[in-house]
């Protein structure tokens, strides 16, 4: 079978991360167009993949205004800019891979999907965690009966410190109004996740709890300064911008599209949005959320999305059953409590190199 063909919409962090599949197994899958308005990103997706000067485009609508060059589009834009290529290139003809969140409202989402169907394309949506080995084998152990009947879902999001200031203070998904609340943009993997355990039973209820509750004025420490490197807290701030990118280094790629020059990254931190202090940005999405859900059979869950973190979105997640428990607190390892026998084992996930081998689970 010949390789799927795609053409990258959107060449940042994502795109490129979905492209890297390509490098790696192009028997399978190839690159053959981008659409992306920053020079350095475009040109890095044509160097990778080498993708012709003929599909390379600045924007969307360059490349949704020739006919049809591949199998799909990756649609790997800012959130609020999802509908309108999605809905375009499925008019083409190509099937759509679209990054989560699907869009950020409901009317978006429809036009989305009907776009899809009138044309008869496939659409996926990037909820990659239902294909984490871990996630599957918890959904087949719930549907296998292995701790009776599943009654309850106990999920954290641990965002981590450094990682939510940088994303949701200081970063593009900081302002609901410019791209989507602090939830669907970061847990809206998470509620896939519950639905999808549950094997997808109709939720009858909803309630949440959030708030704004440090990044803010209020909660500025008296010395800050409004920029990191101009402030006597530089060395010594949790959330100091010279600490993150400069000295850890810690998505300092995505402040700045040369990040291996020391130099580029301070400029970046001096004069970006992401030197600026985390107690004065724009910023209003919540930092702290608790949702809760109630499913029809009466069953129920909690999903809690927290700023304050050391893990680094290691999700945990307890599966409570009539017949015993589940609990996963990293990518690879589940624990089993079964209340007959008393036992605890271990599963642990190992994978293969090869793709066609999957992964395998073994007791520890």
């Amino acid at each position: 079978m010949a390789p799927v063909t795609a053409v990258i919409v959107g060449a940042g962090h994502r795109g490129q991360g979905y492209g890297q599949y390509a490098l790696e197994h192009p028997d399978l899958f190839q690159i053959v167009g981008v659409a992306e308005p920053t020079e350095v990103r475009r040109q890095r997706v044509v160097q990778n993949h080498d993708v012709p000067e003929a599909h390379t485009f600045e924007s969307w609508e360059a490349a949704a205004a020739v006919p049809k060059f591949a199998d799909v589009a990756m649609i790997t834009t800012q959130d609020q800019m999802h509908k309108a290529p999605a809905v375009a290139f499925a008019k083409l003809g190509y099937h759509i891979l679209l990054e989560k969140p699907m869009a950020v409202t409901a009317a978006d989402c429809r036009a989305i999907a009907e776009a899809c169907e009138a044309n008869g394309v496939m659409l996926c949506v990037c909820h990659v965690l239902r294909y984490s080995p871990v996630n599957q084998r918890l959904r087949q152990l719930v549907a296998d009966g292995t701790i009776g009947a599943l009654k309850n879902i106990s999920h954290t999001e641990p965002v981590g410190y450094f990682h939510f200031a940088h994303s949701f203070v200081r970063g593009n998904w900081r302002r609901e109004d410019e791209s989507s609340f602090a939830l669907m943009a970061k847990c809206v993997h998470d509620v896939d996740l519950i639905r999808w355990w549950f094997g997808g039973i109709k939720c009858t209820g909803v309630s949440s709890f959030g708030s704004l509750s440090e990044f803010h004025s209020k909660r500025k420490p008296a010395q800050a300064a409004a920029r990191c490197l101009d402030c006597p807290l530089q060395d010594s701030c949790t959330y100091s911008a010279k600490r993150i990118y400069m000295e850890k280094g810690w998505f300092a790629s995505h402040i700045t599209d040369n990040a291996r020059d020391p130099h580029e990254v301070e400029k970046a931190v001096r004069e970006g949005p992401y030197g600026r202090c985390v107690w004065q940005c724009d910023n209003d999405v919540a930092d702290n959320q608790v949702v809760s859900f109630q499913f029809e059979g009466g069953e129920t869950a909690t999903l809690s999305m927290i700023a304050f973190t050391e893990k680094l979105c290691q999700r945990e997640t307890t599966f409570y059953g009539t017949e015993g428990q589940l609990r996963c607190y990293d990518s690879s390892t589940i624990e089993h409590f079964d209340f007959g026998t008393q036992q605890r084992p271990l599963l642990r996930c190992l994978l293969s190199d090869n793709l066609t081998d999957g992964p395998t689970f073994v007791d520890l």
